[in-house]
């Protein structure tokens, strides 16, 4: 090979990023079939070569153009239609890119763990009990029968990373019918549908969820800078985190604790789980921002009608007291980088599940009693599923009740249907009265009512005393209670070993299977402690 050969290919390799910068890009949320928020402006957003005009168009008649910057990056701002479609945005520059079949609707982030990230095929598989497997027939015929092509879904692909702030992803958005439906979110699909069911808008699922993830990592870098404690909290993580870096890069770096753990496993005739690797720091999902730099950076700010949240099963023995403190300070800091305001968000109290101790069982009732405390946040709402949930299981199939609970939020507060209850009765404030406490609830609908749920039927009355309510006195001693409905919108509660109430806490357990107290519209109340 002669050198001018050798020079010309390290040229063309050299210059090659430059010549592929050359074409326009966008961001994949910009891509066939997506939906686009309807009657508003919203920013459409890629990269071309700096000094580049780039102009976008649409088929509804609106158009824009921009110089890029330096740095080739682009964005304009363009005014959508009213619910509809299909259109066409077509973007200009040196080459041209058309974005076909393009719905203008109400696009909701999807956001949390396992139980937002499980997507529809997850749920076809057997029940770990016989007794929910009438919700996995439920389940396979959806996915059989589904065609809504209204409803679409679009996922950022499930990564970490502890210091870049990632700006792009791949994947395609693709329709709720029976060759797609399997990647779409359960959770997300079930609202959506119940949303569709009667407001006839498109519906489109941005989801940017991980399964086992902690709520610490969806936060950015920027939001624990602006907080004392969680900057402390922060920065002594990252100075962890920057010491095992350190070590992992070092030259003949061996993972010793490792190599012992799998040397165990091995003489031991391998009957525990498998050992796993240490985790490089880089990669770690759990650190704080490293979910949010990897996954949320990749699509703030795509315009969003708003957002629902299905996490705080991996806080249940992590910080579960101090979690109202993130959920609020996600919440504000999200609204903040998204620039469009107190844009709705709504989120579950965790369903029904057998913990595997003492410590876990009561982590899952404090992070659903932070999960409520966080309600008073502006334009929020929550949606109770203990009801609902499997005690075998984690994963619990009855997704189609806990999308129809989110949904009341967003088509009372966001579409303006009358809806009866939004919520189960939510606990408000108490009383003192000799021996006895009075427990006043907010969202009671017509009224507060022993009820009993069988799978995907409505909750009905029954004539059963209240159940799971506990009392606490001087002695700092919870004791079981009885507790009886007093008016429309209060119960007393007492325990004849408890002289002196000073407090009252309801259904506080991983697994409180049995509780009881709704409102007449068949909504459970939230798992509370009084403050």
């Amino acid at each position: 090979m002669s050198h001018f050969y050798k020079f010309s290919v390290l040229l063309f390799i050299f210059f090659l990023p430059q010549i592929i910068l050359a074409d326009v890009t966008l961001n994949s949320l910009f891509s066939d079939h997506m939906v686009i928020q309807r009657d508003t402006k919203v920013p459409i957003w890629g990269w071309a070569d700096a000094n580049e005009k780039v102009e976008v168009s649409t088929s509804w008649g609106e158009s824009e153009f921009v110089i890029t910057g330096a740095d080739g990056k682009w964005r304009v701002d363009i005014k959508t239609p009213k619910a509809g479609g299909p259109h066409i945005i077509t973007v200009s520059g040196k080459n041209t890119i058309e974005i076909t079949d393009v719905l203008s609707g109400d696009v909701w982030i999807c956001t949390g763990q396992s139980n937002m990230d499980f997507s529809m095929s997850k749920f076809v598989r057997d029940a770990k009990d016989p007794k929910h497997q009438p919700l996995v027939e439920y389940i396979r015929k959806e996915v059989a029968t589904v065609n809504d092509d209204w409803i679409r879904h679009i996922e950022v692909p499930q990564a970490a990373s502890l210091f870049k702030k990632k700006l792009n992803f791949e994947d395609t958005w693709r329709s709720a019918n029976p060759e797609q439906i399997g990647k779409i979110t359960a959770t997300g699909y079930f609202f959506a549908k119940e949303l569709r069911s009667q407001v006839k808008v498109p519906i489109g699922l941005l989801e940017c969820s991980w399964g086992g993830t902690k709520i610490q990592p969806w936060l950015s870098e920027e939001t624990y800078m602006a907080d004392p404690n969680m900057k402390a909290y922060f920065e002594a993580s990252r100075k962890e985190s920057k010491e095992i870096i350190e070590i992992m890069d070092s030259e003949g770096y061996v993972d010793t604790a490792y190599e012992a753990e799998l040397a165990k496993w091995n003489t031991g005739g391998k009957k525990e789980r498998k050992p796993k690797p240490t985790i490089d720091p880089r990669e770690d999902r759990q650190l704080p921002a490293s979910d949010y730099n990897a996954m949320l950076s990749a699509i703030i700010p795509f315009a969003i009608k708003g957002g629902i949240w299905y996490q705080g099963e991996s806080n249940a023995v992590f910080m579960p007291n101090e979690y109202e403190d993130y959920l609020t300070a996600m919440i504000n800091s999200w609204r903040a980088e998204w620039g469009q305001g107190d844009f709705p968000f709504y989120w579950v109290q965790l369903a029904a599940c057998n913990r595997g101790n003492d410590e876990a069982d009561k982590g899952w009732a404090i992070v659903n009693d932070e999960l409520r405390r966080t309600l008073k946040v502006p334009n929020t709402g929550m949606a109770v599923l203990y009801d609902i949930g499997e005690p075998k299981d984690i994963h619990p199939h009855n997704k189609m009740d806990a999308g129809k609970r989110l949904a009341l939020w967003a088509l009372k507060n966001d579409y303006n249907i009358n809806v009866p209850a939004v919520s189960g009765p939510l606990y408000k404030s108490m009383k003192i009265k000799a021996k006895k406490i009075e427990i006043e609830f907010s969202e009671v609908g017509s009224g507060l009512m022993v009820g009993h749920k069988t799978l995907l039927e409505d909750a009905i009355s029954v004539n059963e005393p209240l159940k799971w309510f506990e009392v606490k006195g001087s002695d700092g001693i919870w004791k079981n209670a009885e507790a009886k409905i007093s008016s429309k919108n209060t119960i007393t509660v007492w325990s004849k070993e408890v002289s002196e109430p000073a407090q009252v806490r309801y259904a506080w357990s991983g697994n409180p299977e049995g509780a009881n107290l709704y409102n007449k519209e068949g909504l459970p109340a939230a798992v509370f402690l009084t403050e």
